[in-house]
């Protein structure tokens, strides 16, 4: 019994643990900004929902747009991807990108709120 309940206790909180296998915050003039990816981002296809937060209230009716890329190297071009993310209610949205390779790439988020104030968060990311 008491084996049992070790080995639950352990995928319980390995399970905790990749609960968000991603996650990044950023603040701006007020404006916070969570990134959370529910699984590793890898080369390929990535889903990722951001969190809009304005003085601690979810920021919602914004318009939300991410380009992901990677500059150009010696033997290897410019690589870009643009998404323009959805609005899934109290403050989340919901972005799709593609990476076209492993290695280091930018993040550029902009946020229009439904005011008209522009933001433009600057990140970077490993893959």
């Amino acid at each position: 019994m008491r084996i049992s309940a070790l080995l639950l206790s352990i995928a319980l909180a390995f399970t905790s643990l990749q609960a968000a296998a991603f996650t990044k915050s950023l603040k701006q003039k007020g404006l916070k900004v969570e990134l959370v990816s529910e699984k590793p981002l890898t080369p390929g296809v990535n889903h990722l929902k951001l969190k809009l937060y304005k003085a601690s209230t979810p920021l919602d009716n914004a318009k939300v747009a991410l380009k992901i890329f990677m500059p150009a190297m010696p033997g290897m071009p410019y690589m870009e991807s643009k998404a323009k993310a959805k609005p899934l209610g109290n403050g989340t949205y919901e972005a799709t990108f593609n990476a076209a390779m492993g290695g280091t790439w930018q993040v550029h988020i902009f946020v229009t709120t439904d005011k008209g104030k522009k933001y433009r968060f600057k990140t970077s990311f490993n893959l």
